[in-house]
């Protein structure tokens, strides 16, 4: 079943992009050497509930968070723990917002202090895929076109694409159909159309493509152990450009 929104429901999730992106800010200026991740999860927890939303991914399917915080070899759905960030580590925070009964999600990778250039080099280009990604999601691209930009931007720089994990509409509901995957065929897949919002969310990994999850039932690792990146986007597909509703800019400004 295809939701599409309103002017207003979309004016609304943009509202909640936009506590989102504050929480995300205030995250990205603690994440620092020696600061639990479970405090980070805290600090999310406050600042949603304290502007009348509620964090999208606690009590979803069990989880007992508001982020999800998935360390180094970590790809997704890591749980905040008394586990104190190190220099070295990557670090991705899921993060998603339900206010006045829509759900926004985004999603940002940082390093702790000094990592390699090729851990570098997998953030960055974890980064541009997910633009390059949305810019083909407009009306009338198909999904194929939209994920085979995003696998081939990252399989240029040696990196894979996760295939089991994809993003996927959202609006009154955290994961909505269609399914949106990080990879495929050009002019293959389901026809954009007006009015959908998607959040699009590539998840990289530096070495193989191959996951597994973890014992704790909820973190999903890379096979071999190397870094993983994820960055992620609630957008819009209109007749024009693709809009954007998350933004990364309060993050940006904190990290600056």
């Amino acid at each position: 079943m295809l939701y599409y929104k309103t002017r207003e429901d979309v004016d609304i999730i943009k509202q909640s992009s936009e506590i989102l992106a504050h929480v995300h800010a205030i995250v990205a200026s603690n994440i620092k050497e020696g600061v639990a991740t479970v405090d980070l999860d805290l600090l999310a927890f406050k600042y949603i509930t304290d502007k009348g939303g509620y964090p999208s991914f606690k009590n979803y399917n069990g989880f007992p968070a508001s982020l999800c915080i998935s360390i180094n070899d970590g790809v997704v759905h890591g749980l905040p723990s008394n586990y104190k960030l190190k220099q070295g580590d990557v670090v991705s925070i899921d993060c998603g917002v339900f206010y006045k009964g829509f759900h926004s999600d985004s999603a940002y990778t940082y390093a702790v202090g000094e990592v390699s250039d090729e851990v570098n080099t997998l953030l960055k280009t974890t980064k541009e895929s997910l633009y390059v990604g949305i810019e083909l999601a407009k009306v009338g691209n198909r999904l194929g076109d939209v994920g085979n930009a995003i696998q081939t931007h990252v399989e240029k720089k040696g990196f894979s694409v996760v295939r089991e994990l994809v993003g996927h509409g959202i609006g009154k509901s955290l994961h909505e159909s269609p399914e949106v995957p990080n990879y495929g065929k050009r002019g293959q897949g389901f026809k954009l159309q007006d009015n959908l919002v998607l959040a699009i969310e590539p998840m990289v990994n530096l070495g193989k493509k191959n996951i597994f999850q973890d014992r704790d039932g909820w973190t999903i690792r890379t096979v071999d152990k190397k870094p993983s990146a994820h960055f992620e986007h609630t957008v819009l597909i209109n007749k024009n450009t693709p809009e954007i509703l998350t933004t990364f800019k309060y993050i940006e400004e904190a990290l600056n």
